[in-house]
């Protein structure tokens, strides 16, 4: 390759952040860096996002320990990308849950996935050594399903398309707090490699409707109140939208990929330049984009050869 990824070299260590965003409650983040999340319940625990190894699972299980002694019992992934769910077995958990169609994805392209990932961000597999393998469900959902920790109820909702085509959200009704995974980012950007442009906006405006407290997105920090609720939400519509419109203007007149390129480019650098992982998204953005306004509605699986092929022609 003419140029490297941009993830390839980026090997520092970010800050970890533990924030409460409700009672018992707690989001995991580190600087855009994939967060996980916590809920408490009256006897055990649930872990949002497993990260992407056992040794970086061991963070979030630290923070755990820092608040709690309660045994770990649930572990849930919103999707099933390898940088969320290769953590997996740290935790212990007698439940892992996904939606079905995650759990799908999983056996189209969780191998491929885990081989790309790898490539495009070795920082991320601190400790890939200790992964077992690839992670699957005990428990798998259509449209939703409820888990009570004791009293406490935790609402699991696929509510439509967007970072992938299997998304969760999990809803703590108790509290009005929802972990989003990737189809809510804050300063960070989505990462729409595997989305569905046309399906995201209306994702948002049903996590919207829930006119919630706080959320705990995907990457950034813990979202806090309405208003920050509000402007988070705003923005990743604003990013999904500037990435698809440019990129199709030039697929829909039969131009080329790095032409979408350079559209999109002008279009979300001013905006968007200096949020986390820009440069590693766009790329995978650019592509998907491209895809989906020449109808092609499944993404296409990412593999390392694929990856190499794509970058090669964005850099011709």
């Amino acid at each position: 390759m003419a140029k490297k990824f941009a993830s390839q070299g980026d090997m520092t260590e970010k800050e970890i952040s533990f924030t409460e965003v409700g009672e018992g409650l707690y989001a995991f983040t580190a600087e855009g860096d994939p967060n996980s999340g916590v809920i408490i319940g009256d006897d055990s625990v649930m872990i949002i996002e497993a990260q992407a190894t056992p040794r970086l699972a061991n963070k979030v299980i630290d923070c755990v320990r820092s608040v709690t002694d309660k045994p770990i019992s649930h572990v849930v992934l919103t999707h099933y990308h390898a940088v969320r769910v290769l953590g997996a077995s740290a935790f212990g958990a007698s439940q892992i849950i996904m939606s079905e169609k995650a759990r799908s994805m999983v056996v189209e392209r969780g191998q491929e996935d885990w081989d790309s990932e790898f490539q495009r961000f070795p920082r991320l597999f601190e400790g890939h050594e200790s992964i077992p393998g690839l992670t699957w469900p005990t428990t798998t959902f259509n449209d939703r399903m409820s888990v009570y920790l004791g009293n406490r109820r935790v609402d699991i909702m696929h509510l439509g398309r967007a970072h992938t085509a299997g998304d969760a959200v999990i809803y703590v009704p108790d509290q009005n707090v929802m972990f989003t995974g990737d189809i809510v980012e804050y300063h960070s950007a989505c990462y729409c490699g595997d989305g569905h442009f046309h399906d995201w906006p209306g994702t948002l405006k049903r996590i919207r409707a829930f006119d919630l407290d706080a959320i705990a997105p995907g990457r950034g920090d813990a979202l806090v109140g309405r208003d920050m609720v509000n402007a988070a939400i705003d923005n990743t519509a604003d990013f999904v939208r500037s990435t698809y419109r440019p990129a199709a203007q030039v697929a829909l007149r039969g131009g080329t990929l790095k032409e979408a390129w350079d559209a999109v480019r002008a279009e979300c650098d001013p905006k968007f330049g200096d949020y986390a992982i820009y440069e590693h998204c766009l790329p995978f953005n650019v592509a998907r984009a491209y895809d989906e306004a020449r109808d092609i509605d499944t993404p296409r699986i990412w593999t390392a050869e694929r990856d190499i092929a794509m970058w090669e022609a964005l850099q011709a």
